[in-house]
């Protein structure tokens, strides 16, 4: 597995909460749970006490995204570091249930929880795999959804560094938006145009007629 894969831990929390429509979906333990995906051990450990953790650490991972978005490089890059200080993980080589075609092992990095609670766990996935991420593809492929009120945390993976928003939906959403603005400013011009004309023709005296 590769350790940037872990990046998407960091998206899938931050994407719980919807700050302009007022949503928050962190409401319950079961919900806690099912960010951890596959990583059930993990999740096992999950207590009601998780809950306002957990949405804290969302906070500071979503100021992450911000800043990259905004073009702040440096203080996503400083956000970052201040999980990975507060929230250390262990790296260890593992070939678990990974076995090539003569069942060899196919060995790779793997990030081990050592953690004292579930958000801990977390959030030391969450930061290394986001500086994993970072450090590979640059800051400038974190961002935030550009399609209002959507600001949904995304990773950029496009080949030359264009995506601008979170999803399929929201593209086109935006695209719409965008059309249905030009159509409007268009014909805004056009009746300007026309009352123009219209008026200049009035001026005129009949003689210049």
């Amino acid at each position: 597995m590769e350790l940037a894969y872990y990046s998407d831990y960091a998206v899938r929390l931050v994407n719980t909460e919807e700050p302009a429509r007022g949503r928050d979906g962190l409401t319950t333990v079961e919900v806690l749970k099912e960010l951890f995906g596959p990583a059930t051990q993990m999740a096992r450990r999950i207590t009601e006490a998780d809950l306002p953790r957990f949405r804290a650490i969302r906070t500071r991972l979503r100021a992450v995204f911000a800043a990259a978005d905004e073009g702040d490089h440096t203080g996503a890059v400083d956000l970052l570091n201040s999980l990975l200080l507060e929230f250390p993980v262990s790296p260890q080589i593992s070939g678990h249930d990974h076995l090539d075609d003569e069942g060899r092992p196919r060995w790779h990095m793997h990030l081990a929880d050592h953690s004292s609670n579930a958000t801990a766990g977390y959030a030391a996935i969450s930061a290394m795999g986001l500086a994993f991420h970072l450090t590979e593809f640059g800051a400038d492929r974190l961002g935030l959804c550009q399609a209002p009120p959507c600001r949904n945390a995304y990773l950029d993976t496009s080949t030359n560094r264009s995506r601008r928003y979170c999803s399929d939906r929201c593209a086109t959403r935006a695209n719409v938006a965008a059309y249905r603005a030009r159509k409007r400013l268009e014909a805004e011009r056009a009746d300007l145009t026309g009352r123009t004309a219209e008026n200049s023709q009035e001026s005129t005296t009949p003689a210049e007629r």
